[in-house]
């Protein structure tokens, strides 16, 4: 989980800003400063602290507009209107989770997939296309120094450490529970997306499976060596 996802878990911990966030959501239409003071039985002003701090946060966004029903002369200055953000998901996952990755992975084998192609073939065409787009992301501004493949390899919630001899290895599975369900598939699509990442990275390290209790099927050696 990102940074940011933590700061927007722990913005609705709190009791008066998780009640107003679900009111709007409940609402589907958007809220007065008033009207959500009022559902929690808070001041307006208050109200209007906690609300800008939940639009900072990404969680709403805002808006300056007349009440429904009131236009022309003597209607007064608009209000500012609160309304739930749909462009961002919060998700707490430990260890991390991403199961919208195989989910996107799968999707587009299938709609992709060649009348000749095996279901698992067009799986790890796909997660390898998909690692080599990761890494390419993961570079910086021109002139930064390149992202690492520790530092990729976490952002996809892989938690790497390195072994005694060298060979880097995944304490944790993102897509644990559909491995369990289905090794083969999962295993397969993991090592293409590595691949993939190792690729799009220019590195001179290969990946094998090697599946460990707890641990994410693949490892990771340099070039010749054995994983």
């Amino acid at each position: 989980m990102t940074e940011e996802g933590f700061s927007r878990v722990a913005m609705l911990a709190d009791g008066l800003r998780r009640g107003m966030y679900d009111f709007i959501r409940q609402r589907r239409t958007p809220v007065s400063r008033d009207e959500a003071a009022n559902a929690v039985g808070i001041s307006r002003k208050l109200a209007a602290f906690h609300l800008d701090k939940l639009v900072d946060a990404g969680l709403l966004k805002a808006h300056y507009a007349r009440p429904a029903g009131r236009g022309g002369p003597g209607a007064g200055r608009p209000s500012k209107l609160y309304e739930p953000n749909e462009q961002v998901e919060v998700e707490v996952s430990l260890p991390p989770r991403h199961y919208d990755i195989p989910g996107e992975i799968l999707l587009e084998a299938l709609e992709t997939r060649g009348d000749d192609e095996h279901p698992l073939a067009a799986v790890e065409r796909v997660a390898y296309q998909r690692g080599v787009r990761l890494a390419q992301q993961s570079a910086g501004a021109e002139g930064d120094p390149p992202a690492s493949l520790g530092d990729v390899l976490r952002d996809c919630g892989f938690e790497p450490y390195t072994d005694t001899d060298g060979t880097l290895r995944l304490n944790n599975c993102p897509f644990h529970r559909l491995a369990q369900r289905s090794p083969e598939t999962v295993c397969a699509m993991n090592k293409a997306l590595i691949e993939g990442l190792l690729e799009g990275l220019q590195t001179s390290a290969r990946a094998t499976l090697e599946p460990r209790a707890d641990e994410c099927c693949v490892a990771i050696g340099r070039d010749g060596d054995a994983a």
